[in-house]
Formats: C-alpha cells, structure tokens, sequence
C-alpha cells in the first residue's frame, strides 16, 4: 500500500501540472481536444463538448492536447483559438501554467501538513552533532567537537526547537569560509564555548559534521490558521532556496553531483519509506516533488515547458517564430535525450532494488 500511495502522490502532481495547463487555455478560450492523465492504453474516457478527458494505464505521465497539428480536426486552420495563432503572451501563459500550479499546490500541501498534522518541532533546543566526517582531520576535530555535542549558539545566533535551526546554523558556517565562528556548545550538561575556523569548499563553509535536531522529532498543533500560512510559508521558502541550491551544484559540480540525480524508481521507493513511517510526512514529500517537478519543468531544455518558453522568446525578439523544421528538430532531439536518461535511471534504480538483486543472484 506504500508504494501504492507513493505512485498516487507522483499521480496527483502530474494532474495538478496539466490541470495548470488545461485551466491556462481554456480560461482564455483556446481550444483543447484532449486532456490525459498518465501514458499508454486508454482505460477510461469520457468525450466532453470538445474535449477528450482520459485516464491511461501508466499513472507517471500526462498531456495536454491541442488541434492544432490534429489532421482530423475540424477546426480552420486560421482560426484565433487555435493555440499557435494566439498572441505570444497568451502562449506563455498556457506553457508556464504548469509550473505555476505546481508552485501554488506545493504550498498548500505544506499549509495542510502544519495544519491537519502538526508543526515539527525537535523537544530541546540546539543543534546535534550526530556524527563527524570520516576524514583524518576536519575543522570539527581540530576545534574539538565531538558527536553528541549540542550547538546552543553560532557567531550570535541562538538555536531553538524549530527544524530551521539545522539550516540557520549550516548558513553560519556556509557564509563565514576561513573566518572563526565562536559556538556555544552543551555537552554532557556542561556548557563550552568552542572556536571553529570553516574550510573553504566550492559551496562555502564547511566543519565536516553530521547534524540533526535536539531529541525524537514531535508534532505540536497549530495556535491558528495564521501560523499554519506564516510557517507553511517559510517551509515552502526553504525548500525553493534548496532546490535552487541543489540545480546550481548539479551545474557546476555536474561530475561529484549527478550520482545523486533521482529517477521515477527512486522517488517511488522514498514516498514508500515515508508512507509506511509516517503518514503525515507525505505531504511534505508531496510539496517537495511538486517544487522539483516545477523546477525540471522551467529548464530551458527541448521537450520541457521551459524549452517551448526559449522558443517564444525567440519569436518575440525575432518577430516570428523559428521554422519548424528546426523546432520540431531540436523539440524531437531534446525528447530523445529525455528519454534516454529516464530509462537508463529507471534502469540503474531498479537494478538496485533488494528483490531485484536477490533475483539477479
């Protein structure tokens, strides 16, 4: 049932994107011959007045369909509500949706979990250190931190029971390469106060620790819808600056960072861990995907939404768009490539999946 309700959660935000979509050009009148819900065989359908609504047998997928390229449409080629002949501007609008959408319901996801959940919330204040690097020497040895040390406090910043503190105190440390960083430090009901100097890595600051909150993770109810919308916002803002984070060390670290790259198989089993532990985490799980999804969407990359917008900005610079042969070129390359790096990471995931290897002997 776990895998069950990861695959619905990865459903859903599909749905949500091409819904996105779908409200995008029909709000404005443009026509829509085909609204899909996953790839494949047709399971269920319904004809509507002009638009097909289907669900398929593969729930990882969607798509919005136009007439415009439809050989079997009725519809006049010259006619204003077909997609293509509308105004760049509206164009952008329906192709953006999706990501917009995704955007809108990840933030809502995280607004339901503060508030139909709970906030977590660790039961002391601090920051753990759960664990030092392998390495011979880091700066945490040198300045002599020892797992099981609580960071009370960092170049001023104190650290209270909030999830947040883990990320205040690695922006600390990040921020402050090379420079001395005095932390207040409780160990064994004895306070310290320890000097660390942060190595200077690509990324900025590092200590070389491993850090989680003060104490098993607990949820307490919300005071008001108020601090649901304030705290499900500064959720929704945290997870953008890692994502944001993330993309840029895949751009420029793309040799140490693309191991790390997930694929449908991956997400699925995660989602499962999380359904099967904790129920009430999928809604950050779900937030956390609906980011991402938006964030892979928007790349200016051929077969994406972000591919399509490069392709209307040209036009708007150019005055027209490019030829088609050289659209439908780069669109069908970009496609390929697409799909040649889902299944080689469907491919590696699964091969790694304990039952698999058991089978494979």
């Amino acid at each position: 049932m776990s895998v069950l309700a990861a695959i619905a959660v990865l459903a859903v935000l599909i749905f949500v994107h091409e819904l996105g979509h779908f409200i995008a050009a029909r709000s404005q009148g443009i026509h829509v011959n085909r609204f899909s819900l996953g790839f494949g065989p047709v399971l269920l359908k319904y004809q509507g007045p002009e638009t097909e609504y289907a669900v398929r047998a593969f729930p990882l997928g969607g798509f919005v369909g136009f007439p415009d390229d439809d050989p079997d449409s009725t519809i006049e080629p010259d006619d204003p509500n077909l997609l293509r002949n509308r105004p760049v501007l509206d164009r952008a609008i329906v192709i953006s949706a999706g990501v917009i959408a995704n955007l809108i319901f990840a933030y809502f996801l995280l607004v339901s979990q503060v508030a139909f959940v709970g906030i977590p919330e660790a039961p002391l204040p601090g920051v753990l250190i759960q664990e030092l690097a392998p390495q011979v020497s880091n700066a945490a040895t040198e300045a002599g931190i020892k797992p099981g040390d609580v960071i009370l406090a960092a170049d001023g910043t104190e650290f209270g029971q909030s999830l947040q503190e883990i990320e205040k105190l690695r922006d600390v440390i990040k921020n402050h390469p090379g420079e001395a960083i005095e932390l207040k430090i409780e160990r064994k009901e004895q306070n310290l106060n320890i000097t660390v100097v942060p190595e200077a890595k690509p990324g900025g600051g590092s200590i070389g620790v491993g850090l989680s909150p003060n104490g098993k993770v607990e949820r307490r109810a919300t005071e008001n819808i108020v601090e649901a919308f304030s705290v499900g916002a500064t959720q929704f803002q945290n997870i953008i600056y890692q994502t944001v984070q993330g993309f840029g060390k895949l751009v420029t670290n793309f040799g140490e960072t693309a191991g790390q790259v997930a694929g449908p198989v991956k997400i699925v089993k995660i989602g499962a861990s999380i359904a099967q532990n904790d129920t009430g985490s999928l809604f950050f799980f779900a937030a956390l995907i609906s980011i991402n999804l938006a964030f892979i969407n928007i790349l200016p990359l051929p077969a994406l939404d972000g591919g399509q917008l490069a392709f209307l900005l040209i036009e708007g610079v150019r005055g027209k768009p490019l030829p088609n042969r050289i659209q439908e070129g780069v669109m069908q390359t970009g496609l390929v490539l697409l799909l040649g790096i889902g299944i080689l990471l469907i491919v590696k995931e699964t091969s790694q999946l304990e039952w698999v290897k058991n089978l494979l002997g």
